[in-house]
Protein backbone atom coordinates (compact mmCIF):
# COMPACT_ATOMS: atom_id res chain seq x y z
CA UNK A 1 0.00 0.00 0.00
CA UNK A 2 1.68 3.56 -0.86
CA UNK A 3 2.37 5.95 1.95
CA UNK A 4 -0.48 8.72 2.00
CA UNK A 5 1.63 12.17 2.37
CA UNK A 6 -0.13 15.14 3.09
CA UNK A 7 0.23 18.63 2.02
CA UNK A 8 2.55 19.68 5.09
CA UNK A 9 4.80 16.71 3.67
CA UNK A 10 6.01 19.03 1.02
CA UNK A 11 8.02 22.69 1.95
CA UNK A 12 7.49 25.55 -0.44
CA UNK A 13 8.56 25.84 -3.77
CA UNK A 14 8.40 21.78 -3.98
CA UNK A 15 6.28 21.36 -7.44
CA UNK A 16 9.04 19.81 -9.45
CA UNK A 17 7.76 16.96 -11.94
CA UNK A 18 8.82 14.43 -9.46
CA UNK A 19 6.85 15.90 -6.93
CA UNK A 20 3.88 16.20 -8.47
CA UNK A 21 4.33 12.08 -9.43
CA UNK A 22 5.35 11.39 -5.68
CA UNK A 23 2.07 13.19 -4.35
CA UNK A 24 -0.51 11.44 -7.21
CA UNK A 25 0.97 8.18 -6.57
CA UNK A 26 0.76 8.54 -2.52
CA UNK A 27 -2.59 8.43 -3.32
CA UNK A 28 -4.83 4.85 -2.13
CA UNK A 29 -4.32 2.62 -4.93
CA UNK A 30 -3.40 5.19 -7.28
CA UNK A 31 -1.00 4.48 -10.08
CA UNK A 32 0.86 5.89 -13.68
CA UNK A 33 0.16 4.96 -16.94
CA UNK A 34 0.34 6.23 -19.90
CA UNK A 35 -2.76 5.05 -22.67
CA UNK A 36 -1.51 8.37 -25.07
CA UNK A 37 2.16 7.94 -25.38
CA UNK A 38 4.72 8.88 -23.42
CA UNK A 39 2.92 12.35 -22.93
CA UNK A 40 0.64 13.09 -20.92
CA UNK A 41 1.29 11.00 -17.70
CA UNK A 42 -2.04 9.78 -16.53
CA UNK A 43 -2.56 8.75 -12.68
CA UNK A 44 -5.68 6.85 -12.38
CA UNK A 45 -7.21 5.08 -9.60
CA UNK A 46 -9.25 2.06 -10.61
CA UNK A 47 -9.24 2.59 -14.09
CA UNK A 48 -9.93 6.06 -13.95
CA UNK A 49 -8.07 8.72 -14.98
CA UNK A 50 -7.70 11.80 -11.65
CA UNK A 51 -4.96 13.62 -13.03
CA UNK A 52 -2.54 13.86 -16.49
CA UNK A 53 0.98 15.54 -15.84
CA UNK A 54 2.41 17.27 -19.32
CA UNK A 55 6.09 18.38 -17.94
CA UNK A 56 7.27 19.59 -21.24
CA UNK A 57 9.74 22.90 -19.28
CA UNK A 58 7.74 25.38 -22.08
CA UNK A 59 4.16 23.93 -21.45
CA UNK A 60 4.09 22.87 -17.51
CA UNK A 61 0.82 21.96 -17.04
CA UNK A 62 -1.44 19.61 -15.24
CA UNK A 63 -5.13 18.49 -16.38
CA UNK A 64 -7.17 17.58 -12.91
CA UNK A 65 -10.70 15.87 -12.61
CA UNK A 66 -13.81 17.59 -10.80
CA UNK A 67 -16.95 18.61 -10.59
CA UNK A 68 -18.03 21.53 -13.10
CA UNK A 69 -18.96 23.69 -9.82
CA UNK A 70 -15.45 23.01 -8.67
CA UNK A 71 -14.29 23.71 -11.78
CA UNK A 72 -15.75 26.53 -12.22
CA UNK A 73 -15.02 28.32 -8.85
CA UNK A 74 -10.77 27.46 -9.53
CA UNK A 75 -11.04 28.66 -13.09
CA UNK A 76 -12.61 32.10 -11.82
CA UNK A 77 -10.64 32.21 -8.94
CA UNK A 78 -7.38 31.81 -10.99
CA UNK A 79 -8.65 33.04 -14.82
CA UNK A 80 -4.70 33.38 -16.02
CA UNK A 81 -3.45 29.85 -14.59
CA UNK A 82 -6.97 27.41 -14.65
CA UNK A 83 -8.68 27.11 -17.80
CA UNK A 84 -11.05 24.29 -19.24
CA UNK A 85 -9.43 20.80 -19.87
CA UNK A 86 -7.96 21.83 -23.54
CA UNK A 87 -8.21 18.52 -25.02
CA UNK A 88 -11.15 17.18 -23.68
CA UNK A 89 -14.34 17.09 -25.85
CA UNK A 90 -16.57 20.42 -25.20
CA UNK A 91 -19.46 18.10 -23.47
CA UNK A 92 -16.15 17.34 -20.98
CA UNK A 93 -14.44 20.23 -20.48
CA UNK A 94 -16.50 21.42 -17.57
CA UNK A 95 -15.36 18.57 -15.77
CA UNK A 96 -11.59 18.99 -16.06
CA UNK A 97 -9.08 21.81 -15.66
CA UNK A 98 -5.82 22.24 -16.95
CA UNK A 99 -3.55 23.93 -14.42
CA UNK A 100 -0.60 25.78 -15.76
CA UNK A 101 1.98 25.40 -13.37
CA UNK A 102 4.56 28.09 -13.75
CA UNK A 103 3.46 30.45 -10.46
CA UNK A 104 1.05 28.85 -9.46
CA UNK A 105 0.46 28.21 -5.13
CA UNK A 106 1.69 24.96 -4.41
CA UNK A 107 -0.54 24.79 -2.09
CA UNK A 108 -3.70 24.94 -3.77
CA UNK A 109 -2.12 22.37 -6.35
CA UNK A 110 -1.75 19.56 -3.82
CA UNK A 111 -5.41 20.70 -2.48
CA UNK A 112 -6.38 20.06 -6.64
CA UNK A 113 -5.03 17.10 -7.08
CA UNK A 114 -6.30 15.95 -3.66
CA UNK A 115 -10.06 17.05 -4.82
CA UNK A 116 -9.49 15.31 -8.26
CA UNK A 117 -8.33 11.72 -6.73
CA UNK A 118 -11.85 12.32 -4.38
CA UNK A 119 -14.39 13.26 -7.42
CA UNK A 120 -13.08 10.00 -8.95
CA UNK A 121 -13.48 7.65 -5.48
CA UNK A 122 -16.50 9.43 -5.36
CA UNK A 123 -17.64 8.52 -8.96
CA UNK A 124 -17.47 4.63 -8.23
CA UNK A 125 -20.79 2.45 -6.64
CA UNK A 126 -20.37 2.00 -2.99
CA UNK A 127 -19.66 -1.56 -4.00
CA UNK A 128 -16.80 -0.58 -5.45
CA UNK A 129 -15.72 2.44 -3.63
CA UNK A 130 -15.68 -0.43 -0.34
CA UNK A 131 -13.07 -2.62 -2.19
CA UNK A 132 -10.90 0.00 -3.11
CA UNK A 133 -11.19 1.47 0.07
CA UNK A 134 -10.22 -1.65 2.02
CA UNK A 135 -13.98 -2.54 3.80
CA UNK A 136 -14.70 -5.07 1.94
Amino acid sequence: MNTVLDVEDFGENIMSTEDIIKYCLSKHKAYEDYPFGNIPICYKLNGKIFAQLYPNENDYKITLKCTSDVGQFFRSLYPDKVVRGYHCPPIQQPYWNTVYLSDFPDDELLNMIDLAYNTVLNSFSKKIKRQIIGDT
